[in-house]
């Protein structure tokens, strides 16, 4: 009778692998859709309201942009620092990674800030009306803050993931040098009894008769 083989358990380094893996991944995912979003939220509507012109009203919109313009500026951050984590190692992408956790976080605080602020609105009802004393009426915001407040959330996850895990993630390969030229390969020795290599010492411009 044939033995049914019992499968054996993970060895602890591969488990490792693969926790490593999937954190990258959770993590690269993390921070680009979390961008994307801020990105996207920061063109949209966030206000609405209506200034008082000449016995009539006229209606005012802002958008996230006019608002506030931090989410968009550390969402572009965030996306650096996703990036630069591959090129960075140790204490370096330790820095880096507070960096990213740090973006997504100031992101989703002047988001929900931005949630109830009519500064925006204020300021294009006095340039509406010629009236620097005159304020929004009938403000109205939007969900794009909150929107623009979970991709900051998203990308202060992908943060606490690289703080996490990061240490044991792939860097870029160390082949170049600084300056981005290959490292150059040491010869093969030449084995003056084998045809073969002498013919391939010819090829690459080497004397073949001269000693190492």
């Amino acid at each position: 009778m044939t033995a049914v083989p019992v499968p054996q358990p993970r060895s602890g380094a591969a488990s490792a692998a693969a926790d490593s893996r999937r954190s990258l991944g959770a993590a690269l995912f993390l921070g680009a859709v979390g961008a994307a979003v801020v990105l996207l939220a920061s063109g949209q509507v966030w206000a609405e309201g209506s200034a008082a012109v000449g016995g009539g009203s006229v209606a005012l919109d802002a958008q996230g942009s006019d608002v506030t313009g931090v989410p968009t500026a550390l969402a572009i951050v965030g996306l650096a620092a996703l990036v630069a984590l591959f090129a960075v190692r140790r204490a370096g992408r330790l820095l880096v990674a507070a960096l990213l956790a740090l973006s997504g976080a100031g992101a989703g605080l002047a988001a929900f800030l931005g949630a109830s602020d009519s500064a925006a609105l204020d300021a294009q009802a006095a340039k509406t009306t010629g009236d620097t004393a005159a304020t929004v009426d009938a403000l109205v915001h939007t969900a794009w803050p909150y929107v623009s407040l979970a991709g900051g959330l998203l990308i202060l996850c992908a943060g606490l993931l690289a703080l996490r895990y990061g240490k044991s993630w792939p860097a870029m390969s160390g082949r170049y040098e600084r300056d981005g030229r290959p490292r150059p390969r040491k010869a093969a020795p030449v084995d003056p009894d084998r045809p073969e290599d002498l013919w391939k010492a010819l090829d690459r411009g080497e004397d073949p008769t001269s000693g190492p």
